[in-house]
């Protein structure tokens, strides 16, 4: 029989893993002549009583596994250590918190055993979540499909059921800074998605900030595209190109009207602004540096502390 891998990263979700697992397991019953399940939970570092809850889960069913961190390193992270974990012939990314159905798993499934490498998951709707938040979102997902080849689909969830050669595939990327939305989509393969509405915590608050989410994005940009840094180039190359221009308007105004030329506050005003651009410049080109010397450091992405 071919075996399923759930991989599950964990933060502060003690409330979450026993109704998460009660779900799963009312799946695993309905094609239980089809799949064997097994669950690779990864405890990031929670602060709360996680780690104790899959030690309790982890001896009570035989099925069930978990690795813990030394301490917080980021959901990347911890997808990276439970897809180096996961044993099976099919393996699926999920959350605890039950925003991904798993009931979807029987459809995905079918869509899988069609000829698909991938069948992943989107949500149909942003119901429930911030106004603000879904305009960020749909603005990112449009710029990054405007200035990256890979195209990443806008919605599309972490949950999806991949096969081992798809599996294998993302693991032979050794980058240290990830960005997993992106990687799933470079390494390519025949990919399905399943639409679904959005879903609500079963329990438990996000940690996922405002703000934790545009330095994610941002990751994004920098790991997936190189029109920063053109950005960059062409705004020096116009503020150059501007200046050019005001050289020879002064030069010629002083030939043919004589006298200086007045305007000492619009004159700082080019100053700051041709200044503020330079510093943009330098902050694009900073941050990828900033990534090239953090892989050069070969540090491991995590480290653990326990498994189970």
């Amino acid at each position: 029989m071919k075996t399923l891998a759930i991989v599950v990263p964990c933060y502060n979700e003690e409330e979450t893993i026993h109704p998460f697992l009660e779900a799963c397991q009312a799946v695993e019953k309905q094609i239980a002549n089809q799949l064997a399940f097994n669950y690779y939970f990864v405890n990031d570092g929670s602060k709360d009583k996680t780690l104790e809850v899959l030690r309790q889960v982890s001896k009570q069913f035989e099925n069930v596994h978990y690795l813990s961190f030394s301490r917080n390193f980021g959901k990347e992270a911890g997808l990276l250590a439970g897809l180096e974990a996961a044993q099976g012939d099919y393996v699926t990314v999920m959350d605890a918190d039950l925003q991904d159905p798993p009931e979807l798993l029987i459809e995905m499934y079918a869509k899988i055993q069609e000829g698909y490498d991938v069948v992943g998951t989107r949500r149909a709707d942003r119901k429930g979540e911030p106004p603000i938040r879904s305009i960020f979102a749909k603005t990112f997902y449009w710029l990054i499909n405007k200035v990256s080849d890979t195209e990443m689909v806008d919605g599309a969830r972490d949950f999806r059921l991949m096969t081992r050669q798809v599996v294998d595939a993302i693991l032979e990327l050794k980058e240290v800074n990830r960005f997993s939305k992106g990687l799933f989509s470079w390494v390519g393969f025949d990919v399905a998605y399943v639409s679904y509405e959005n879903r609500e915590r079963v329990a438990g608050e996000t940690s996922w900030s405002f703000w934790k989410l545009l330095n994610y994005s941002l990751d994004g940009f920098i790991n997936f595209s190189e029109v920063p840094l053109k950005l960059a180039t062409w705004a020096g190359t116009f503020s150059f190109l501007i200046s050019l221009v005001g050289i020879v308007f002064v030069i010629i105004r002083k030939l043919t009207i004589g006298g200086s030329v007045a305007g000492w506050a619009s004159l700082v005003s080019i100053i700051l602004f041709i200044g503020g651009i330079q510093l943009l410049a330098l902050g694009i080109i900073g941050h990828y540096i900033s990534k090239i010397f953090l892989e050069t450091k070969k540090r491991p992405v995590y480290v653990i502390k326990e498994k189970g």
